[in-house]
């Protein structure tokens, strides 16, 4: 901030124009009287006014990046404000993961699930859509840096911080940077364990795959490290099931000693497979048969190699 004050300093111009009355006079002689009180009787110097500037710095930000904090600081309202400024979502967030790494490499990050999926989920990729936003160092590298997350988790929101990355990178060395591939893998790691922590509440978890399963499938079809983990998110409607979904561990749980092999159809809608002639078989062997009506199942399925299966 900018401050103006009035101060008064002495006149020095009156001081310079009797210096030089005294100079030009000074040829001819003159007779002082000296007083024994010669300071009480000096002339006062006149005064004036002038205008002197002054700055002042304030601290308009004084709070720690949320980040920087440690999780049992921050408050859930702080997260869901950090999330909607981070985001421009006007909803509140679904599940959050507050992280640091440490060891060969050091960052920090807040990785937010949202609760509904964006309209344009599955549209080609817009520049600066801002899932991901880099900082190294606490200054901002990269409003949306897409080499730090697999496409099938572009709608995961949040903030990394690195401590190794050097403040200079660019694009182009980001994609060639070891840092930033193992930095990768443990945001995968870490999201995979937000969605297991999702899966713990029934109610959040139904809302999260309604909104978020065909990126779960796509991660299974894509993601070979960490399909068996995903594997165990996926859910179907069965001819047991209701009107609910079931799990594959839930699946084999209910499998009777006799059979050997999970059985799945597939088809356009559950309306579709419900009334199929093809399951018949399996229902009069007491067999649950899962439905699988999105087209990324068949693609999602073959990948399913750690189960043994049967195609009815």
């Amino acid at each position: 901030t900018e401050k103006t004050v009035d101060k008064e300093v002495d006149d020095d111009d009156d001081d310079e124009e009797e210096e030089k009355k005294d100079d030009e006079d000074g040829d001819e002689p003159k007779i002082e009287e000296v007083e024994e009180d010669e300071e009480s009787k000096k002339k006062e110097k006149k005064k004036k006014k002038v205008k002197e500037v002054t700055h002042e710095w304030d601290l308009m930000n004084k709070q720690k990046p949320i980040w920087t904090r440690k999780p049992e600081e921050v408050t859930k309202e702080e997260y869901g404000a950090f999330y909607k400024a981070l985001s421009n979502d006007w909803e509140e967030h679904l599940a959050v993961k507050h992280f640091s790494v440490e060891g060969q490499l050091e960052f920090t990050s807040i990785l937010f699930v949202p609760k509904r999926a964006p309209f344009d989920l599955f549209e080609p990729k817009k520049k600066n859509s801002g899932h991901i936003k880099l900082y190294v160092r606490r200054v901002f590298i990269m409003d949306n840096c897409e080499d730090l997350m697999p496409e099938w988790l572009t709608f995961v929101k949040g903030v990394v911080d690195s401590e190794d990355l050097p403040l200079n990178i660019s694009r182009e060395t980001l994609q060639q940077n070891k840092i930033l591939k193992v930095i990768k893998k443990n945001i995968v790691k870490k999201c995979i364990e937000l969605f297991g922590e999702i899966q713990e509440n029934t109610e959040d978890f139904k809302k999260f795959y309604e909104q978020f399963s065909k990126n779960v499938k796509l991660g299974v079809h894509e993601d070979s490290g960490n399909r068996a983990k995903l594997a165990e998110l996926l859910m179907y409607h069965s001819t047991k099931s209701g009107d609910e979904q079931t799990s594959l561990k839930d699946y084999v749980s209910r499998m009777p000693e006799s059979q050997k092999d999970i059985y799945y159809i597939t088809g356009e809608s559950k309306k579709a497979v419900e009334t199929s002639p093809f399951i018949e078989k399996c229902k009069k062997r007491n067999y649950e048969v899962m439905y699988m009506v999105d087209p990324i199942d068949e693609y999602c399925v073959q990948q399913l190699t750690g189960e043994k299966r049967e195609k009815k």
